[in-house]
C-alpha cells in the first residue's frame, strides 16, 4: 500500500489532537479527456479523504487516472490525518471514526464519531473556504474500513453535511453493526434530500465483511432512500486493502462522472 504522505498544508487542534491537512489542488479547470477548457472557471468540490497519512497518494493518484479518459469538475483533495500511521499511538482513528462505543474497542478510546465529524463542518470547512474557492453545494468524504464506516454514518446520520460518500470496505461490523440502524432511521424520514452513495470491496475481502455490504445493499434496495443514488461494486482478486485503487477510482468516477460535471 501506498505511503501517501504528502506536504502538510496546515494543522488543526481539536481535543488535544493535532491534525495534518494535506492538499491536492484540483487542475487547471479540469477539462479531462475532453480536451476543452470551460467558458467560466468553477467553484472546487472538497472531497475530504480520510486515514491520510496512509491513503491520501492513492486517493490523488485515482483523481489523476479518472481524469484521463473522464471529464472531471475540479475537485479538492483534502486529506486528513494525524501525521502518524495506523500504529502510531498519535493516531485516532479508532475514537474519530467509531460512530458509538463498541466491545471491539478493547479498551481503546471509541465513539467520537460525531464530534469529529463537527471539526470537519465547522473548523475545517471555514479554514478551507478561507484559502480556497470552495462549492457549498456539493460536499464529499471518502474512506476505506473504519474510514469506510465514518463516511457511512455522516451520510445517513441525522442532518447530514455530507451529501456524497465515497466507501470502501467499511467495517460495518461495529457496534453490532450499528450503522444499518442508522441507515433504518433515514430511511424512516419521508423527507427527500440528494446525495450519492459509492460502496466498494474486495472479492478477496472478510466473509463476513462482504456479508455486512450485503446486507447495506439489500436494505438500501428493499427501501430505498429518496433522493439517494447508492452504486455498489465488488472487485475479483482483490483483497482488504488491495481493493483500496480500485474503490478510489471507481467511487471517483460514479460519484463526479459527466453528469456531476454539469453541475448535478
Amino acid at each position: 500500500m501506498a505511503d501517501g504522505r504528502k506536504t502538510v498544508a496546515f494543522y488543526l487542534e481539536n481535543a488535544g489532537t493535532r491534525y495534518a491537512i494535506y492538499i491536492d489542488k484540483p487542475k487547471r479547470a479540469s477539462a479531462g479527456a475532453l480536451g476543452v477548457e470551460p467558458a467560466v472557471e468553477r467553484r472546487w468540490i472538497v472531497v475530504v479523504g480520510l486515514d491520510a497519512d496512509d491513503q491520501f497518494t492513492e486517493l490523488c493518484k485515482a483523481r489523476a487516472a479518472v481524469a484521463k479518459t473522464q471529464a472531471l469538475p475540479p475537485l479538492l483533495l483534502v486529506g486528513v490525518g494525524y501525521g502518524a500511521s495506523y500504529a502510531n499511538p498519535k493516531n485516532r482513528r479508532m475514537r474519530d471514526y467509531t460512530p458509538g462505543p463498541g466491545a471491539e474497542a478493547e479498551g481503546e478510546d471509541a465513539g467520537g464519531a460525531d464530534a469529529f465529524l463537527r471539526l470537519l463542518e465547522t473548523t475545517l470547512w471555514a479554514e478551507l473556504g478561507r484559502r480556497y474557492p470552495v462549492d457549498t453545494r456539493v460536499r464529499a468524504i471518502a474512506g476505506h474500513s473504519l474510514g469506510g464506516l465514518l463516511a457511512l454514518h455522516a451520510l445517513f446520520r441525522e442532518k447530514p453535511f455530507f451529501n456524497r460518500a465515497l466507501v470502501s470496505a467499511p467495517s460495518i461490523w461495529w457496534g453490532e453493526r450499528r450503522v444499518l440502524r442508522t441507515v433504518a432511521a433515514r430511511q424512516e424520514k419521508r423527507g427527500r434530500r440528494a446525495a450519492k452513495l459509492f460502496v466498494g470491496i474486495g472479492l478477496k475481502d472478510g466473509k463476513d465483511m462482504l456479508g455486512d455490504v450485503g446486507l447495506l445493499e439489500v436494505q438500501l434496495a428493499a427501501r430505498p432512500v429518496r433522493g439517494l443514488e447508492a452504486t455498489f461494486a465488488r472487485f475479483p482478486g482483490r483483497t482488504h486493502y488491495s481493493a483500496i485503487p480500485a474503490s478510489f477510482r471507481t467511487g471517483l468516477a460514479v460519484l463526479f462522472g459527466e453528469d456531476e460535471a454539469d453541475g448535478a
